[in-house]
């Protein structure tokens, strides 16, 4: 049997690459997409490929652009066949705080191509083949309660493309489901940029006063669900949004 294959899409980096070492641990083959880390990507693929043994290939390409995404997945078909497993961690954010009148035109279709239509992009020239094969798993990312369509002040753009998310998420399920593909949503919380690479146990002996649970979160936590979400077994669950949290009112934190 053939090694499963998942393209990751802002894998150089953060969760997406603490995803590509956890499924690498499992056997899977892993493209590992990036837009500007070109040597970082390179760097993940040589230890997952000396590591783990897998098959790894590194595309260059900015999710928010339709060609660029086209790209990817032509490229990965012909090294690998087809792609089992599409992940769409990337998810383009702009860190300054801004209301809705402050974004320029360009921003605004950047972070709505990145973080919804980059969805459509992939998934559209993917799924045919996973429907050919029966079998296929698409994974998105949320932000906490997406679900609820809530308002997350000064980010606008960012929150309304993910709650659009939330909705193809299920639509896609309930498409989908017939062909053996599950398509699911995780919405981590409040993971910070120094705890996006490490592993659960690398959090176990601190504690984090605004967590619930008395630790951080870490990619370690993330990349759990999505190997769950991957399994054969998992069959069952499809159209989830999936908090991982540890509790946290991430949104409630917000301040004027």
């Amino acid at each position: 049997m053939r090694n499963k294959v998942a393209l990751i899409t802002g894998s150089a980096s953060g969760i997406g690459k603490r995803i590509a070492i956890d499924l690498a641990k499992r056997g899977y083959n892993v493209v590992i997409n990036y837009n500007t880390s070109q040597q970082n990507a390179e760097k993940l693929g040589s230890y997952l490929t000396e590591t783990y043994h897998v098959d790894t290939l590194c595309l260059k390409g900015d999710v928010s652009k339709s060609g660029d995404c086209e790209r990817l997945v032509h490229e990965s078909f012909e090294r690998f066949g087809t792609i089992d497993i599409l992940i769409n961690n990337a998810g383009p954010y702009i860190h300054e705080r801004k209301s809705l009148i402050d974004y320029s035109n360009e921003e605004w279709e950047y972070l709505v191509n990145g973080n919804l239509n980059s969805v459509f992009y992939l998934s559209s020239k993917i799924i045919p083949r996973m429907r050919e094969q029966k079998w296929g798993r698409i994974i998105n990312f949320g932000f906490d309660r997406a679900e609820t369509t809530p308002g997350w002040l000064y980010r606008s753009a960012f929150a309304s493309a993910k709650v659009g998310l939330v909705s193809l998420t299920k639509t896609l399920a309930q498409e989908e489901a017939p062909y053996g593909i599950t398509v699911n949503m995780i919405c981590p919380g409040d993971i910070t940029s120094g705890s996006k690479e490490v592993e659960i146990d690398q959090s176990k002996g601190t504690f984090d006063v605004n967590t619930p649970v008395g630790r951080a979160g870490t990619g370690g936590d993330i990349s759990r669900i999505v190997s769950f979400l991957c399994e054969d077994e998992s069959d069952f669950i499809t159209g989830s949004i999936i908090a991982a949290t540890g509790g946290k009112d991430v949104l409630s934190k917000v301040k004027r």
